[in-house]
């Protein structure tokens, strides 16, 4: 902020000195009109009469951007809001789903617990006590 105002007088000191050293009479002429007045005036008006022209050709897609942000915001507010109460519903199914779950079988203790015997080894041990 304080760089603008330091660009603002730098801009101000300039425009002063340059309408200061440039005071000679113009006639400007536009159809049936005639203007007569100094140099500076004639120059300060036609920048004046630019940056009026810009504003006005730039105010749409200003005023657009505006709306688009106001349009985001309230979006961003709704899924927010969606997103609290997705994480309630989330959270009352884990709490249901915990209370309803069975209690886990406990593992067996590594050492006094026998170990495990598969498939294969349970059939041939059947197929030695049932001989044919």
């Amino acid at each position: 902020m304080q760089l603008l105002l330091i660009l603002g007088i730098v801009f101000a000191i300039g425009s002063v000195t340059f309408a200061l050293q440039n005071d000679l009479p113009v006639t400007v002429v536009l159809g049936v009109w005639r203007f007569d007045s100094s140099l500076a005036v004639v120059l300060l008006a036609a920048v004046c009469l630019g940056a009026l022209i810009a504003a006005l050709v730039s105010t749409p897609s200003v005023i657009r951007g505006q709306w688009a942000g106001a349009r985001l915001r309230r979006q961003l507010a709704s899924l927010e809001d969606d997103k609290a109460s997705l994480e309630r519903r989330v959270r009352e199914l884990e709490s249901e789903a915990a209370q309803r779950s069975p209690a886990p079988v406990p593992e067996p203790a590594a050492e006094g617990a026998a170990p495990y015997v598969g498939l294969k080894s349970l059939m041939m041990a059947q197929e030695e006590t049932n001989p044919k």
